[in-house]
Order: structure tokens, then C-alpha cells, then sequence
């Protein structure tokens, strides 16, 4: 009964780890909501702006986001290490929303082109994550990181949905208008509500780090995710760029009432979700539930360019997009985890981030290019192309190892005992990668997902019974 005790005492949040957790995961959850919230109306809106009758213009507006947002996101982590985690998050959170709130103001396209620009220049992701990092035990971090991954995907969900409702009443503008009201109220939480970190250190599964940097551009598997993560956003954003002219010509559906669409599909997608993650979880079959996954978005791209004029056609082809996107978006992150260097799954997870960064970017450019030059269907034939390329590397992918991360503190050891600790451990049941960090004070285990000799490890590391 003790030990029962202990277990559920160990695998608890504590009240600040709750605290922390809550708050970044609503500051994520209210930045992306404001973002994503326009994303199924923006292009009908931008029409109306002069600079709109350039799709190449309303493609990068949408996409000018990703560029800026890439280029800025790591910098804005390195410097959360030397000048604090929130002073860091607090600018980032200014410059969303001065970005926001010129969008807003916009006369023109261009200004709004700037104004994302802006949005894109707040780059807090990796800083909110190593704030995080700071504020959880090693062991209850990646729990921490799956609520706040989950706060994302609902809020893309929500504003899908709801962003045709809100687009009624208060316009485009007013959703920039809300979105920068939205980051100066997470400026608030951040100061009342989330706890400060008694020490701010590096912390290698959620900061990346320049040493390993060059470990995971060169490691194959890695790199065939990365593609995946670029192409999948990419054809997000270049869809969203006609996506709402082809509802309203083919279903003489106005913006107000897309909801009516997207809704229902992405409803009809999660039903296909959960059972597809399990089913690849339980049976060690992840990797035909992913390479089914893409051949789905790719049957979903070619649907779309050959049902332009069809509106039930697009329809149908949205809920394979949305079933694909959605089984593809929750499975990528996990099996980086897996298959990246414990040591180094912070770094992986930056150029995962960065590339999907760039991926909005080079997808709203394109997208918007073709739309202007090549017509609709070149749209989604281009995004067809990147799902092909996408499948081609998914097919030749290792089945992923059937393992999760644990984190243990050990506190701070010189390399020698490092080395033992590292030998001593390796030789439990079910463990399968060791690393201490010596620096860090921290082991990182790639484990079996079921039955690895736990009580073991414990009892190697801190005499537990």
C-alpha cells in the first residue's frame, strides 16, 4: 500500500508544476487561437484590401509568418538562457502583439504583410518551452509537453470552426484587433499567475543546442520527419490560400457560413484519430498507420484539384485532408522523441519546429503564386507533389522503436561517475539507450513502452526499495 502511495505521489503534478503547466499551455493556446483563427477567411478578406488582387501577395501574407517566426525562434530560446526565461517571453509577447494590432489597422495588404511579419517576430515558443523545462521535475516534463501540444491542436480545431462565426461579427481586423488583446492578456498570466524558476538552466530535451546540431541534420530518420513536418505545413498553407474561394464558388457559400463545412468534417476526423494512434501504438504498426496516413493527404490533394467546381467532391476530399493532417500532426512529434538521441531531443525538436516554421512560409509563397499563375487546381496538384515525395521517404523509413523517454535527477556528477552510472544502467530490462548529463544533473532513458525494470533503475539510482 506504501509503495502504491509513493507510485501515485511520483506520477502527480505538483501544485506548481499545475500552475505552470495551466498558464503556458493557455499563453500557447491564446497566441495560436488568434492565429489560426483566420486562417479560413483571410484570403476571402484580403480580396477586399487594395494589393488583394494578387494572390501571390495574399500567399505571403499568410505565410510571411513562418519566415520570421523561423528565423527568430531559437535565437529568442538562446537569449531566454541569458537573460531570463519571462523578460524574454514578455518582449516576444509585445512584439505579437504590436504585429497583431497593425494588421488591424491595415489599409493595404502590404501593411498586413508587415504586420504578420511582426506576428512572426514574437518567436516565444522555444523560451515558453524552456520555461517550462525549468518549472517541472525531469520525470514530469514530458507530461507537461503533452498538455501543452494538446492545447495546440484544440485551438487549431476551434478556430477552424469558430473562425467563420467570429469573422461575422467582428471582421478580419477585429480578429488581429482580439489576437494582440489576447497576448497582452498572457503577458498578464505570465506575470501573476505563472511561477517564477528559482534557477534557469539549459535543459537538453526541450533547448537546442548548437554542439548537436549537426548530429541531427545528419541523422537520416530525423530528416525524412523534418520533410514531412515542412510538407505538411506547406500544404496547409497553400490550401488555405483558395481553399475558401473554391466553398464559396463551387457551394455559393459565403465566408460566414464555412463553419458549416469545416465543422462537421473535423468532428468526423477525430473519429478516425484515436482508434488509428492506438491501433499503431498497441500493435507496433505505427509506421503503416503513418505511411497510410500520408497516402490518404496525398489521395485528399489530387480529390481537391479534380473537385473544384464539385462542392460535395471538395467536401469529401476536406475529411480525408483532415483525417490525414490530423493522425500525420499527432504522430510526428512523438516519433521524433523516439528516434532522436536522448541527449539531443532538444535540438531535434528545434529543427523539427524550425522546419515546420518554414514550411508556412514556402507553402503561402507558393501557394499563392501558382493560384495567381497557374490557376486553382496547380494548388493542390503542387501540394500532391509535396505528399509524393513525402510518401516516398515515409515508405523507406526504419519502423519506429517501440520505446518512450523517462527523465531521473540525479543531481550534478563529474564525467567519470557519469560513465559508470551510464554502464551500470544500461543492463536493466527494457532499457535500451542510456545518457548522463553531468552538467545537467539528469539521466535520459529510451525505455521499452511496456516493462522496463523501473524499480531497477530506482533502486541503482537512489537505494528506492
Amino acid at each position: 500500500m506504501t509503495e502504491r502511495r509513493e507510485q501515485k505521489k511520483r506520477d502527480a503534478l505538483t501544485h506548481t508544476e499545475w500552475r505552470a503547466t495551466v498558464s503556458l499551455a493557455g499563453i500557447f493556446g491564446l497566441r495560436m487561437l488568434g492565429m489560426f483563427l483566420i486562417l479560413p477567411v483571410f484570403a476571402l478578406y484580403a480580396k477586399t484590401l487594395p494589393g488583394g488582387e494578387d494572390h501571390t501577395l495574399i500567399g505571403l501574407a499568410l505565410g510571411i509568418y513562418g519566415l520570421t517566426q523561423a528565423a527568430l525562434m531559437i535565437p529568442f530560446g538562446m537569449a531566454s538562457d541569458r537573460f531570463g526565461r519571462k523578460p524574454v517571453i514578455y518582449l516576444g509577447l509585445v512584439i505579437f502583439a504590436l504585429g497583431s494590432f497593425l494588421a488591424a489597422w491595415a489599409p493595404t495588404l502590404h501593411w498586413v504583410i508587415l504586420g504578420r511579419a511582426l506576428q512572426g517576430a514574437g518567436a516565444i515558443s522555444a523560451a515558453v518551452t524552456a520555461l517550462l523545462a525549468d518549472l517541472t521535475r525531469e520525470e514530469k516534463r514530458m507530461h507537461a509537453m503533452a498538455v501543452i501540444g494538446s492545447t495546440i491542436g484544440l485551438a487549431f480545431a476551434v478556430s477552424l470552426a469558430a473562425g467563420p462565426v467570429v469573422y461575422r461579427f467582428i471582421g478580419v481586423p477585429g480578429m488581429f484587433l482580439a489576437t494582440g488583446v489576447l497576448a497582452l492578456l498572457a503577458i498578464a498570466v505570465l506575470r501573476f499567475y505563472t511561477p517564477d524558476p528559482g534557477v534557469s538552466v539549459f535543459h537538453s530535451d526541450a533547448e537546442a543546442n548548437p554542439t548537436r546540431l549537426m548530429d541531427v541534420l545528419r541523422h537520416l530518420e530525423l530528416a525524412r520527419l523534418n520533410w514531412g513536418i515542412f510538407a505538411l505545413h506547406a500544404a496547409q498553407m497553400a490550401m488555405f490560400v483558395v481553399v475558401p474561394f473554391a466553398l464559396l464558388r463551387a457551394g455559393n457559400l459565403d465566408a460566414e457560413h464555412h463553419w458549416q463545412v469545416y465543422l462537421p468534417v473535423l468532428l468526423a476526423s477525430f473519429v478516425f484519430l484515436i482508434p488509428a494512434i492506438i491501433y499503431g501504438e498497441r500493435h507496433g504498426r505505427m509506421k503503416q498507420v503513418f505511411v497510410g496516413a500520408v497516402v490518404l493527404m496525398l489521395t485528399a490533394q489530387v480529390g481537391l484539384a479534380l473537385s473544384l467546381v464539385h462542392f460535395w467532391g471538395i467536401v469529401a476530399a476536406l475529411l480525408a485532408y483532415f483525417v490525414a493532417f490530423n493522425i500525420l500532426e499527432a504522430s510526428l512529434p512523438s516519433l521524433i522523441s523516439k528516434i532522436a538521441p536522448p541527449e539531443a531531443k532538444g535540438t531535434a525538436m528545434g529543427v523539427y519546429n524550425t522546419s515546420q516554421a518554414l514550411g508556412l512560409f514556402f507553402g503561402g509563397m507558393a501557394g499563392g503564386w501558382l493560384a495567381q499563375h497557374f490557376g486553382f487546381a496547380a494548388v493542390f496538384l503542387f501540394c500532391g507533389g509535396l505528399m509524393l515525395i513525402w510518401l516516398v521517404l515515409a515508405v523507406g523509413m526504419a519502423p519506429p522503436p517501440r520505446v518512450k523517454t523517462q527523465m531521473l535527477h540525479i543531481g550534478p556528477v563529474d564525467e567519470q561517475e557519469a560513465r559508470r552510472l551510464a554502464t551500470r544502467l544500461a543492463v536493466f530490462a527494457g532499457v535500451e539507450a542510456v545518457s548522463v548529463l553531468p552538467q545537467e544533473g539528469t539521466v535520459m532513458l529510451k525505455v521499452s513502452q511496456t516493462g522496463w525494470d523501473e524499480e531497477g533503475v530506482r533502486h541503482a539510482l537512489y537505494g528506492e526499495p
